[in-house]
């Protein structure tokens, strides 16, 4: 069942309205964080667990495996129990799952305690996007949608640099810092975070049917096509941030300080990008801005992939992958708003699917750009023009979006 009608708009002057963008933007940046800021201890984990660096890389498999498999979980569940609940027991769980973390004392352990922690972080990336339906129609949604692009924005941003500070105490001080944070965040989720899926729109149904009925959602085809779409655009920048430390730092021979720039200028193309959504999506629409964006990467990383095979330097791949970025930031809330706008009741589970198959193929891409490592950049060039080429292939068919007052389109499954 769908249900296009979203519940009223928070209170401004309410504490679950006042925060709710701010709220739900660290919830969102959570999983990004956890990433980044991990990235940067690789070689101490290794020295101090004695492994080699490229089995660390498995904790970095198991944390996008958990996000995978997670969301799938919360999307049932919060549909069903309500956003709240499903999102403090996910906050607990990644809580629990980073104090393991600190104190392993092997290298499997440290595996499974970051399949543990995505598993309960995943939770806000579903809860997040599912609030957001729960509250505002399509393009009140991509407005809102990149506020969150900025705030998460950031993490990519601090999250190498916070890190790199961090590893100067021990590997293990990293997951203490995220402890810290994560339970802040469950405090501020408990006082602040009104609950958005009143009881008489929640789905009764036991969570078997309700994971059964999940499925239909990929006979949804626009809904798939779009997920699919943003997925590519989500793996080209796993791609990026798998691939970037060996191309900027082994390959062109750039200091820790300058590489720290470069990913700060594509991560600010992207914040910048996601602030300019908030007006090209009501002047010229989702769909259009969505589809502009695509081609412009596409054109962008073909040029990236073209010269990394001919041995081109920094001059050419740092402005295309700053335009990249900056693509990017138009994509994901566009694409989100447009993939989630049909669906009410099952906002959870839509947001389930939608996460499931972006992280999927994330890990797909950041998997390649490692498994083709050749000492060059055209691995990471090649997986990330593939994954451009994907978003525009899986692109729905054009469609004349009905606006009325409220701006949204209409339901399709094809």
């Amino acid at each position: 069942m769908t249900d296009s009608a979203p519940a009223a708009t928070p209170e401004a002057g309410k504490p679950g309205g006042r925060y709710l963008v701010l709220i739900l933007g660290v919830l969102t940046a959570l999983g990004p964080l956890s990433i980044d800021m991990y990235l940067p201890s690789f070689p101490s984990v290794a020295a101090d667990l004695r492994v080699a660096v490229a089995d660390v890389q498995l904790t970095l498999a198991a944390y996008l495996a958990g996000l995978a498999v997670g969301q799938l979980l919360y999307g049932v569940l919060s549909d069903r129990l309500g956003r709240r609940r499903p999102l403090l027991t996910g906050l607990a769980l990644y809580v629990f799952g980073s104090l393991v973390c600190a104190l392993a004392p092997t290298l499997p352990l440290l595996v499974a305690a970051r399949f543990l922690q995505a598993l309960g972080g995943c939770a806000g990336l579903v809860v997040s996007r599912a609030v957001v339906r729960d509250h505002f129609d399509v393009e009140d949604s991509a407005r809102l949608y990149s506020t969150l692009m900025l705030i998460m924005g950031v993490a990519p941003i601090l999250a190498p640099l916070l890190g790199g500070q961090l590893v100067l105490l021990g590997w293990r001080a990293i997951f203490w810092a995220l402890l810290v944070a994560s339970l802040a965040l469950v405090a501020v989720v408990g006082l602040w975070l009104a609950e958005s899926l009143p009881r008489e729109r929640r789905d009764p149904r036991p969570v078997r049917t309700q994971l059964r009925a999940m499925l239909t959602l990929f006979g949804h085809l626009r809904f798939v096509r779009l997920s699919v779409a943003s997925g590519a655009m989500l793996g080209a920048m796993f791609a990026y941030i798998s691939g970037a430390p060996a191309v900027f730092m082994e390959i062109h021979g750039l200091s820790p300080t300058g590489f720290a720039a470069v990913f700060g200028c594509t991560a600010a193309s992207l914040i910048a990008a996601s602030q300019v959504n908030r007006w090209l999506a009501p002047r010229f629409g989702v769909e259009r801005v969505l589809r502009a964006a695509i081609r412009v990467a596409v054109v962008a990383l073909g040029a990236f992939a073209a010269g990394a095979w001919a041995g081109a330097g920094l001059a050419l791949i740092i402005p295309c992958l700053v335009v990249t970025a900056a693509c990017f930031g138009l994509v994901m809330p566009n694409a989100t708003a447009a993939a989630m706008a049909p669906y009410g009741r099952e906002a959870g589970r839509a947001s389930a699917v939608m996460g499931t198959l972006q992280s999927l193929l994330g890990a797909v891409t950041a998997t390649a750009v490692s498994a083709l490592a050749d000492a060059t950049a055209r691995p990471m060039a090649s997986v990330m023009c593939a994954c451009a080429l994907l978003a525009l292939a899986a692109l729905p068919p054009a469609t004349a979006p009905s606006r009325g007052a409220s701006g949204s389109v209409a339901p399709s499954a094809s």
